[in-house]
Protein backbone atom coordinates (compact mmCIF):
# COMPACT_ATOMS: atom_id res chain seq x y z
CA UNK A 1 0.00 0.00 0.00
CA UNK A 2 0.93 3.55 -0.77
CA UNK A 3 1.09 5.88 1.95
CA UNK A 4 0.09 9.48 1.62
CA UNK A 5 2.94 11.75 2.06
CA UNK A 6 -0.30 14.47 2.84
CA UNK A 7 -3.62 13.59 4.39
CA UNK A 8 -6.67 15.56 4.38
CA UNK A 9 -5.54 15.76 7.99
CA UNK A 10 -2.93 18.06 7.49
CA UNK A 11 -3.34 21.40 8.77
CA UNK A 12 -1.85 22.77 6.29
CA UNK A 13 -3.52 21.38 3.40
CA UNK A 14 -6.70 21.23 4.75
CA UNK A 15 -6.87 24.92 5.02
CA UNK A 16 -5.48 25.84 1.83
CA UNK A 17 -7.47 23.34 -0.39
CA UNK A 18 -10.89 24.16 1.02
CA UNK A 19 -10.32 28.25 1.03
CA UNK A 20 -9.28 27.80 -2.35
CA UNK A 21 -11.91 25.16 -3.44
CA UNK A 22 -15.15 27.35 -1.14
CA UNK A 23 -17.83 24.99 -3.36
CA UNK A 24 -16.17 21.97 -1.88
CA UNK A 25 -16.14 23.67 2.12
CA UNK A 26 -20.13 24.39 1.37
CA UNK A 27 -20.49 20.86 0.76
CA UNK A 28 -18.42 20.22 3.53
CA UNK A 29 -19.92 22.41 5.96
CA UNK A 30 -23.55 21.22 4.80
CA UNK A 31 -22.96 17.08 5.43
CA UNK A 32 -21.62 18.14 8.81
CA UNK A 33 -24.18 20.77 9.92
CA UNK A 34 -26.70 17.98 8.58
CA UNK A 35 -28.63 20.72 6.55
CA UNK A 36 -29.48 20.46 2.88
CA UNK A 37 -27.07 22.13 0.57
CA UNK A 38 -29.58 24.82 -0.83
CA UNK A 39 -30.21 25.58 2.25
CA UNK A 40 -27.24 27.34 2.91
CA UNK A 41 -27.56 31.52 1.52
CA UNK A 42 -24.98 32.81 3.39
CA UNK A 43 -21.44 31.22 3.26
CA UNK A 44 -18.72 33.32 4.19
CA UNK A 45 -15.03 32.71 4.75
CA UNK A 46 -13.60 35.24 7.45
CA UNK A 47 -10.09 33.79 7.88
CA UNK A 48 -8.99 32.69 4.64
CA UNK A 49 -5.15 33.66 4.78
CA UNK A 50 -2.05 31.38 6.03
CA UNK A 51 0.56 33.57 7.67
CA UNK A 52 3.73 31.84 7.51
CA UNK A 53 5.06 34.51 10.34
CA UNK A 54 2.46 32.42 12.30
CA UNK A 55 2.97 29.20 11.14
CA UNK A 56 5.92 28.98 14.25
CA UNK A 57 3.55 29.86 17.12
CA UNK A 58 3.13 27.31 19.37
CA UNK A 59 -0.42 27.55 19.50
CA UNK A 60 -1.41 28.29 15.66
CA UNK A 61 -4.66 27.02 14.57
CA UNK A 62 -5.39 26.06 11.27
CA UNK A 63 -9.08 25.90 11.27
CA UNK A 64 -11.86 27.62 9.14
CA UNK A 65 -13.73 30.32 10.64
CA UNK A 66 -17.11 31.18 9.11
CA UNK A 67 -20.38 32.58 8.69
CA UNK A 68 -23.20 30.16 8.18
CA UNK A 69 -26.69 31.67 7.18
CA UNK A 70 -25.57 33.95 10.59
CA UNK A 71 -24.23 31.34 12.52
CA UNK A 72 -20.21 31.44 13.57
CA UNK A 73 -19.09 28.34 12.40
CA UNK A 74 -15.55 27.11 13.29
CA UNK A 75 -14.00 23.91 11.29
CA UNK A 76 -10.42 22.32 12.31
CA UNK A 77 -9.00 19.05 12.26
CA UNK A 78 -7.40 17.56 15.21
CA UNK A 79 -5.07 14.25 14.79
CA UNK A 80 -3.28 14.32 18.49
CA UNK A 81 -4.86 13.80 21.47
CA UNK A 82 -3.06 16.17 23.83
CA UNK A 83 -5.12 16.51 26.61
CA UNK A 84 -7.80 18.33 27.94
CA UNK A 85 -9.69 18.39 23.87
CA UNK A 86 -12.87 19.51 25.13
CA UNK A 87 -12.04 22.32 27.35
CA UNK A 88 -9.58 23.68 24.49
CA UNK A 89 -12.36 23.39 21.97
CA UNK A 90 -14.43 25.54 24.87
CA UNK A 91 -11.83 28.13 25.55
CA UNK A 92 -12.32 28.63 21.28
CA UNK A 93 -16.16 28.98 21.60
CA UNK A 94 -15.68 31.83 24.12
CA UNK A 95 -13.40 33.48 22.74
CA UNK A 96 -15.70 33.71 19.05
CA UNK A 97 -18.65 34.71 21.11
CA UNK A 98 -17.66 36.88 23.28
CA UNK A 99 -16.13 38.67 20.58
CA UNK A 100 -18.79 38.61 18.26
CA UNK A 101 -21.02 41.46 20.11
CA UNK A 102 -20.68 45.09 17.99
CA UNK A 103 -20.67 47.35 20.98
CA UNK A 104 -23.92 48.78 21.87
CA UNK A 105 -25.76 45.97 20.89
CA UNK A 106 -28.42 43.68 22.93
CA UNK A 107 -26.88 40.28 24.15
CA UNK A 108 -29.85 39.10 22.26
CA UNK A 109 -27.36 39.64 18.86
CA UNK A 110 -25.27 37.47 19.39
CA UNK A 111 -24.75 34.80 17.16
CA UNK A 112 -25.13 31.21 17.77
CA UNK A 113 -21.70 29.75 17.87
CA UNK A 114 -20.55 26.37 16.76
CA UNK A 115 -17.43 24.40 16.96
CA UNK A 116 -16.71 21.44 14.84
CA UNK A 117 -14.05 19.01 15.39
CA UNK A 118 -12.95 16.45 13.15
CA UNK A 119 -10.71 14.13 15.20
CA UNK A 120 -8.41 11.11 14.37
CA UNK A 121 -8.46 9.65 17.76
CA UNK A 122 -11.25 8.38 20.39
CA UNK A 123 -12.57 11.19 22.62
CA UNK A 124 -15.82 9.02 24.12
CA UNK A 125 -16.55 6.16 25.76
CA UNK A 126 -19.23 5.31 22.44
CA UNK A 127 -19.88 3.63 19.79
CA UNK A 128 -20.79 6.56 17.62
CA UNK A 129 -18.63 8.58 15.69
CA UNK A 130 -20.92 11.46 16.07
CA UNK A 131 -21.15 13.96 19.11
CA UNK A 132 -23.39 17.23 19.24
CA UNK A 133 -23.58 19.11 22.89
CA UNK A 134 -25.08 21.89 23.69
CA UNK A 135 -25.72 23.43 27.17
CA UNK A 136 -28.68 21.11 28.95
CA UNK A 137 -30.68 20.62 32.30
CA UNK A 138 -29.40 17.57 34.13
CA UNK A 139 -32.73 16.24 35.13
CA UNK A 140 -35.32 17.95 32.44
CA UNK A 141 -32.96 18.16 29.67
CA UNK A 142 -34.16 21.26 29.15
CA UNK A 143 -31.98 23.46 26.74
CA UNK A 144 -30.41 26.40 28.31
CA UNK A 145 -29.21 28.30 24.82
CA UNK A 146 -29.19 27.10 21.61
CA UNK A 147 -26.52 29.52 20.90
CA UNK A 148 -23.62 27.02 22.05
CA UNK A 149 -22.93 24.19 20.08
CA UNK A 150 -20.03 21.67 19.67
CA UNK A 151 -20.06 18.81 16.91
CA UNK A 152 -17.18 16.12 17.43
CA UNK A 153 -16.58 13.76 14.20
CA UNK A 154 -14.36 11.06 15.72
CA UNK A 155 -12.55 9.14 12.46
CA UNK A 156 -11.47 5.99 14.04
CA UNK A 157 -15.03 4.94 14.86
CA UNK A 158 -16.19 5.12 11.55
CA UNK A 159 -18.07 2.63 9.67
CA UNK A 160 -16.30 0.21 6.63
CA UNK A 161 -19.22 0.02 4.53
CA UNK A 162 -21.21 3.03 3.70
CA UNK A 163 -23.86 4.06 0.63
CA UNK A 164 -22.34 7.05 -2.10
CA UNK A 165 -25.91 8.79 -0.98
CA UNK A 166 -24.42 9.13 2.21
CA UNK A 167 -22.52 12.47 2.18
CA UNK A 168 -21.41 12.75 5.52
CA UNK A 169 -19.81 9.44 5.71
CA UNK A 170 -18.05 10.28 2.00
CA UNK A 171 -16.57 13.18 3.42
CA UNK A 172 -15.30 11.54 6.83
CA UNK A 173 -13.55 8.53 5.03
CA UNK A 174 -11.86 11.02 2.70
CA UNK A 175 -10.24 12.39 5.95
CA UNK A 176 -9.85 9.38 7.64
CA UNK A 177 -7.89 7.82 4.12
CA UNK A 178 -3.96 7.30 4.62
CA UNK A 179 -2.94 5.52 1.21
CA UNK A 180 -3.55 6.03 -2.50
CA UNK A 181 -5.95 3.25 -2.18
CA UNK A 182 -7.86 4.50 0.05
CA UNK A 183 -8.52 7.46 -2.48
CA UNK A 184 -9.15 4.86 -5.33
CA UNK A 185 -11.88 2.81 -3.70
CA UNK A 186 -13.84 6.26 -3.30
CA UNK A 187 -13.04 7.22 -6.88
CA UNK A 188 -14.22 4.29 -7.97
CA UNK A 189 -17.78 5.28 -6.34
CA UNK A 190 -17.84 7.88 -9.01
CA UNK A 191 -19.27 10.81 -6.78
CA UNK A 192 -18.69 13.94 -8.37
CA UNK A 193 -17.83 15.74 -4.84
CA UNK A 194 -15.43 13.37 -3.98
CA UNK A 195 -13.28 12.90 -7.66
CA UNK A 196 -13.56 17.08 -7.55
CA UNK A 197 -11.95 16.80 -3.74
CA UNK A 198 -9.48 14.23 -4.69
CA UNK A 199 -8.19 15.64 -7.91
CA UNK A 200 -8.08 19.35 -5.62
CA UNK A 201 -5.96 17.39 -3.25
CA UNK A 202 -3.14 16.17 -6.07
CA UNK A 203 -3.52 19.81 -7.33
CA UNK A 204 -2.45 21.25 -3.86
CA UNK A 205 0.24 19.07 -2.63
CA UNK A 206 1.90 19.32 -6.11
CA UNK A 207 2.11 23.08 -5.70
CA UNK A 208 5.05 25.12 -4.72
CA UNK A 209 2.85 27.88 -2.59
CA UNK A 210 1.66 24.51 -0.22
CA UNK A 211 5.38 23.01 -0.19
CA UNK A 212 6.97 26.16 1.01
CA UNK A 213 3.41 26.55 3.45
CA UNK A 214 4.46 22.84 4.43
CA UNK A 215 8.17 22.98 4.96
CA UNK A 216 7.81 26.35 7.12
CA UNK A 217 5.20 24.13 9.50
CA UNK A 218 8.33 21.56 9.75
CA UNK A 219 10.29 23.94 10.33
CA UNK A 220 8.66 25.44 13.63
CA UNK A 221 7.44 21.84 14.86
CA UNK A 222 11.00 20.86 14.34
CA UNK A 223 12.48 23.44 16.16
CA UNK A 224 9.89 23.58 18.56
CA UNK A 225 10.70 20.07 19.56
CA UNK A 226 14.82 21.15 19.75
CA UNK A 227 13.74 23.70 22.32
CA UNK A 228 11.29 21.62 24.13
CA UNK A 229 14.50 18.92 23.92
CA UNK A 230 16.93 21.73 25.48
CA UNK A 231 14.48 22.87 28.36
CA UNK A 232 14.23 19.44 29.34
CA UNK A 233 17.59 18.76 29.16
CA UNK A 234 18.64 21.90 31.38
CA UNK A 235 15.72 21.35 33.87
CA UNK A 236 17.23 17.50 34.24
CA UNK A 237 20.79 18.93 34.76
CA UNK A 238 19.96 21.29 37.51
CA UNK A 239 17.91 18.37 39.02
CA UNK A 240 21.06 16.07 39.12
CA UNK A 241 23.24 18.82 40.74
CA UNK A 242 21.01 19.33 43.24
CA UNK A 243 20.84 15.49 43.72
CA UNK A 244 24.63 15.23 43.66
CA UNK A 245 24.82 17.89 46.87
CA UNK A 246 22.19 16.06 48.43
CA UNK A 247 24.77 12.93 48.25
CA UNK A 248 22.51 10.94 46.45
CA UNK A 249 23.86 7.64 44.37
CA UNK A 250 25.25 8.57 40.46
CA UNK A 251 22.82 5.41 39.26
CA UNK A 252 20.07 6.83 41.10
CA UNK A 253 20.30 10.42 39.30
CA UNK A 254 20.94 8.37 36.40
CA UNK A 255 17.10 7.15 36.70
CA UNK A 256 15.87 10.03 37.55
CA UNK A 257 16.96 12.66 35.08
CA UNK A 258 17.79 10.31 32.18
CA UNK A 259 21.31 11.43 31.93
CA UNK A 260 24.38 8.82 31.57
CA UNK A 261 26.69 8.11 34.72
CA UNK A 262 29.51 9.83 32.52
CA UNK A 263 27.70 12.71 32.26
CA UNK A 264 26.73 12.58 35.96
CA UNK A 265 30.49 12.13 36.51
CA UNK A 266 31.03 15.50 34.68
CA UNK A 267 28.90 17.27 36.64
CA UNK A 268 30.24 16.14 40.23
CA UNK A 269 33.24 17.24 39.28
CA UNK A 270 31.79 20.60 38.54
CA UNK A 271 30.50 20.88 42.04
Amino acid sequence: MSRLQYTFKTDTLFKMLFVKHPDLLKKLVAALLGIPLENIEQFIIRNEEIAPENLGDKFCRLDINMVVNGQLVDLEVQVANEGDYPERVMLYWAREFSTALPAGQSYSMLPRTIIISIIDFNLFDCAEFHSFFQPLEVTRHTLLSDKMGFHFFELKKLPDDFSEKDALLLWLTLFKAETEEDLEKLKKMEVPMMNQAINAYYTITASSEFREIERLREKARHDEAQALYHAKRERDVEIARNALQMKMASTDIAKLTGLTLEEIEDLRTEI
